[in-house]
């Protein structure tokens, strides 16, 4: 009869060799890219997440696809509302309070961003070493969104090309996503426990409750700073005609605010802070508000000013301000808890019942919130827009995991998982107009007969 102190140690060794083996399979995913894996060269390929983290050999990784599959899907929604929103205003960015589906697609961005932190820092052997590097790939993830969205190649239909430094665009998606990261990798490499071994859910809770208490401080400052901060009366310029001049051909036009607490398009503190540090001639200069039935007749599109418009309507707002991405880090540290129920939790039901308790939970606080006046609004980056996007986003990843790496229909897949590993490439290509630039650029004898015009695009 074998021994019963035999059988447990046994047992122990089985389970030890069956945890070391999901190690091997998931310490394939590498994020090569802050938004996806792919290979573009030298200076975008540098932009990846598995610094300070233990290399293993090729034949022994197998990457977990249904990340791959939910950056693809976050790439392909981002391609419909870019290229069908102004068609379908349904799915378009909400013109300032509610959401719709284009505002879902940031928070996503910035959940897999978190996400894939927590495997590609889930071993630091050096930590100085791991934060320079962090520090450099979002300074290359930030300069490169400042060349792209900043108005270098905005020139399309004219077929020109370069920016006035003057009134070059400071803040972006891409900017945005590099500091998101930034502070999320720092807490990755300096903010969580020393113990390694997690032996329940509520030891993974504490190894990692440091993180959870800097989200919870971002959001009360977040929110202390929007409804706390007296927003005073303000002025922009507006171009007049068709003039140059520095001096000629501007109007003044006057917001009056001198309120506290105002979450509206024209006087609120996230506004007012981007108008005081960016200054108006570096920030968005299409605000989203103008497709307010105040601001215009072809609300909840774009269109002509009504008689009655009032004075903010034409006035220049940064979608991805200051202020709204200190919430942005909320979420990506938000998918930083997601990577962490991978890295230490390998049974399958444990990972599920992990991912979805708190998505639920975000989701009711999310509607709680906005139900109590906090109101979902992706321009502001609200608390409640941020609850209800993560809760989306871990819900999402979760139906994607059962599918994809428990049941293993990557078949069905298959195309969003491709886009997934070329997701960068995928979204300067589209999304920053690279594609319809190229295709443009190709003429016979007058710029106007090109390969869109000649398709009906752009006629």
């Amino acid at each position: 009869m074998v021994p019963y102190r035999l059988i447990k140690v046994n047992e122990k060794v089985m389970e030890d060799l069956m945890d070391k083996k999901m190690e091997e399979m998931e310490e394939g995913y590498s994020d090569k890219g802050i938004i996806g894996h792919q290979n573009i060269q030298q200076t975008t390929d540098d932009l990846n997440l598995n610094a300070g983290r233990e290399e293993v050999p090729s034949s022994e990784k197998r990457r977990l696809a249904s990340l791959d599959v939910f950056r693809g899907l976050t790439v392909a929604l981002m391609v419909i509302v870019d290229d069908v929103g102004g068609i379908v205003p349904a799915i378009n960015h909400s013109p300032w309070d509610g959401v719709t589906l284009a505002d879902f697609v940031m928070p996503l961005f910035l959940f897999i961003v978190g996400l894939s932190l927590a495997l590609a820092y889930k071993r630091v052997p050096c930590r100085i070493a791991a934060t320079k590097t962090a520090v450099l790939r979002a300074i290359k993830l930030f300069v490169l969104g400042l060349v792209l969205q900043g108005g270098y190649f905005h020139g399309i239909n004219q077929l020109t090309f370069g920016v006035d430094i003057q009134h070059i665009r400071l803040m972006g998606t891409l900017q945005r996503i590099a500091i998101a990261y930034l502070v999320s990798a720092l807490c990755e490499i300096w903010i969580k426990g020393n113990d390694n071994v997690v032996k329940s859910e509520l030891s993974l809770f504490k190894r990692y409750k440091f993180q959870l208490g800097i989200a919870v401080l971002l959001t009360v400052v977040h929110t202390s700073l929007l409804y706390g901060l007296h927003v005073p009366s303000w002025e922009y310029q507006i171009q007049s005609g068709n003039t140059s001049s520095a001096a000629a051909g501007k109007t003044i036009i006057r917001v009056n605010c001198g309120v506290r607490g105002d979450t509206g398009p024209a006087c609120n503190a996230v506004g007012m802070i981007d108008h005081m540090i960016l200054g108006t001639q570096h920030m968005y200069a299409r605000p989203i508000y103008s497709r307010t039935k105040q601001c215009s007749i072809k609300s909840p599109n774009y269109g002509p000013l009504p008689t009655d418009a009032p004075s903010w309507c034409q006035a220049p707002f940064e979608p991805e301000g200051l202020l709204s991405s200190i919430m942005a880090i909320v979420s990506c540290i938000l998918g930083l808890h997601y990577g962490h129920v991978i890295v230490h939790i390998k049974d399958h039901k444990k990972r599920i019942m992990q991912w979805t308790i708190p998505a639920l939970v975000l989701l009711v606080m999310g509607f709680i919130m906005h139900f109590s006046g906090i109101h979902f609004n992706k321009a502001l980056y609200s608390s409640s827009y941020t609850c209800l996007t993560a809760g989306a986003a871990g819900i999402l990843f979760t139906g994607i995991y059962v599918l994809v790496d428990v049941y293993g229909y990557k078949r069905l897949t298959f195309v969003l998982e491709w886009m997934g590993k070329h997701s960068l490439m995928i979204y300067i290509l589209a999304a920053c107009n690279l594609l319809p630039m190229f295709l443009q650029g190709f003429y016979w004898k007058k710029p106007e007969n090109n390969i869109l015009r000649l398709i009906g695009i752009g006629s």
